[in-house]
């Protein structure tokens, strides 16, 4: 499988749909809608304990929205040349990661929720776990841009 040619500049944050009421506020995202993927898998992360670590890998097709729905925690995405960090602390802004990017999740607050909003459904073949490798197939992929 080949890497993607996408950088941490086509990773954004979104504001998802909030709607307030006076007995507490609500937030829904709909494929095609406002998520530009069909979403085939969701999970979240909690409880994880100070100073661990989460994520640690790269993906080669899925894509993701990744929202802090309680607490706060900082997502850093690396393409292999240039690294971001996303501090997300609010349960309306989702980060939108493309294929082809490291991300690593750190810094989580005590009472910190991590939904992730998934393009594909579990593949482990789609994984890459190695930060070496990555790097290595980011190193070659801009070879192969340099050559077209």
């Amino acid at each position: 499988m080949k890497l993607k040619d996408n950088t941490v500049n086509m990773c954004f944050t979104i504001e998802v749909s909030k709607v307030h009421n006076i007995v507490g506020d609500n937030t829904s995202v709909k494929n095609d809608l406002n998520i530009p993927f069909e979403v085939k898998r969701i999970y979240y992360l909690y409880d994880v304990p100070g100073g661990e670590k989460r994520g640690g890998h790269a993906h080669y097709e899925l894509e993701q929205y990744i929202l802090a729905v309680s607490g706060s925690f900082d997502v850093i995405i690396d393409d292999g040349t240039d690294r971001r960090i996303v501090t997300l602390n609010s349960p309306n802004l989702a980060l939108h990661i493309v294929p082809g990017l490291w991300r690593e999740l750190e810094n989580f607050s005590h009472d910190a929720i991590c939904l992730v909003i998934a393009s594909h459904k579990y593949d482990e073949g789609d994984y890459i776990r190695d930060y070496y490798s990555f790097l290595e197939l980011s190193r070659r992929k801009k070879i192969d841009r340099e050559d077209e």
